[in-house]
């Protein structure tokens, strides 16, 4: 039987979006250091420019070059992923050399996930760095499904990854791990 999810790799490899399952929502992803497929992204979205996007990771080893962690941070971010967290860390020498700016915005920080979800982390670990941004037009509803998200999007996403738990449907919390203690901007 064919590894299902081969032909989202491939799709990823070319700069196109694709959606995939997390935690929290549905989920597309574009590597983040393909400034095109950043592109694509963001006109499949209909996002304005300058909205900085998440970008999610397999595992915790994966996460930390592209980050700097305080003591903290560092805690934190052991103790609460993976789950249904999205941290805003600074982001690290390495995240601004290698991701497009569309990704990190004018903001010295990054939204950074570990998603626990089977799938998700099977596919971050193949494909690397991901964007992790919800499957919506801005400023809609996310979508319930993939088959919803397919029938709103339809060819211009790459690969529809299925399988596992669907996601709860419930955003993930944001929480600022730049200061001396955590700070919650959204809870689930």
């Amino acid at each position: 039987m064919a590894d299902p999810l081969v032909a989202a790799v491939r799709a990823v490899r070319l700069g196109r979006p694709i959606l995939y399952p997390t935690d929290t929502l549905w989920g597309l992803g574009v590597r983040p250091d393909d400034p095109a497929g950043v592109g694509r992204l963001y006109a499949l979205k209909e996002r304005p420019a300058g909205m900085p996007v998440a970008v999610a990771v397999s595992s915790y080893e994966e996460l930390e070059p592209f980050v700097e962690l305080s003591p903290v941070a560092r805690r934190t971010v052991r103790r609460w992923l993976p789950g249904p967290f999205t941290f805003l860390l600074r982001a690290s020498p390495k995240a601004r050399r290698e991701w497009t700016p569309a990704v990190l915005g004018e903001s010295p920080t990054v939204g950074v996930r570990i998603p626990n979800h089977p799938v998700a982390r099977a596919l971050l670990a193949k494909t690397g760095p991901l964007t992790t941004t919800s499957a919506n037009r801005h400023g809609s509803p996310p979508c319930r499904s993939a088959a919803e998200a397919r029938k709103l999007f339809g060819r211009r996403v790459g690969a529809y990854v299925t399988g596992g738990d669907p996601p709860s449907g419930r955003p993930s919390s944001i929480v600022v791990l730049t200061g001396p203690r955590p700070h919650v901007l959204r809870r689930r």
